[in-house]
């Protein structure tokens, strides 16, 4: 009888043991895997190989507040170059942004905040931006400031733009489409290449996280 119960103790003792194992294999499993950069740049994201300090700036947001270096710091920032007068490009992309977001779930909805940083300021006035930004999302950010403010904004963030001229006061503005990402630090991280797709913008941004607090 002793020996009996020894067998079963030592069974008992091993099906507990391969249970740890394979509970252990599948937590490990489906833990989210960060892709490498090589990875990311395939499916548009490009880190830089050294986050970038942007620097000091001073500008305004959409209700009236100075918009400074410290609005970057201790979250993720999306921060994309439009203009309210955009036909095409930006309320789609604000859109975009709007949908990402909600496809995000517990602390990365809270520690990430989009940015919409104005190329256009003569015409996106501080009220400008407070009837348009929050239609997309009432979370969103708008930034506007002085022309060379912004344009010095701009050049840190490697985000050209220029006024297309001969076109009045109904006048477009050439800029891209990709997404800034700035880290918690405040400097620029990367950037999300266009043209933009859900899924694997959510998978690099993950990613992008996770070796972030390796």
């Amino acid at each position: 009888m002793s020996q009996s119960r020894n067998i079963k103790l030592t069974v008992v003792g091993l099906l507990v043991l391969i249970g740890i194992i394979v509970a252990g294999f599948v937590h490990r499993v489906s833990l989210p895997r960060a892709m490498t950069e090589p990875e990311m740049k395939i499916n548009g994201l490009y880190l830089l190989e050294t986050p970038r300090d942007i620097g000091a700036f001073k500008l305004t947001d959409h209700h009236g507040e100075a918009f400074d270096p410290a609005r970057f710091e201790g979250r993720w920032s999306l921060v994309f170059f439009g203009f309210t007068y955009c036909p095409d490009i930006c309320p789609t992309t604000m859109a975009f942004l709007n949908d990402f977001m909600s496809s995000l779930e517990g602390t990365e909805v809270e520690d990430t905040q989009v940015v919409m940083v104005s190329v256009d300021p003569a015409r996106d006035t501080v009220e400008q931006l407070a009837s348009y930004v929050p239609y997309f999302n009432p979370d969103f950010i708008g930034v506007t400031g002085e022309f060379l403010d912004i344009h010095r904004f701009a050049t840190a963030l490697n985000a050209p733009f220029r006024k297309v001229v001969g076109e009045g006061e109904d006048y477009q503005v050439d800029h891209g489409s990709n997404i800034v990402l700035i880290n918690p630090r405040g400097d620029y991280h990367g950037f999300f290449k266009a043209p933009l797709d859900q899924a694997k913008m959510k998978t690099t941004y993950r990613s992008a996280r996770l070796l972030w607090d390796q």
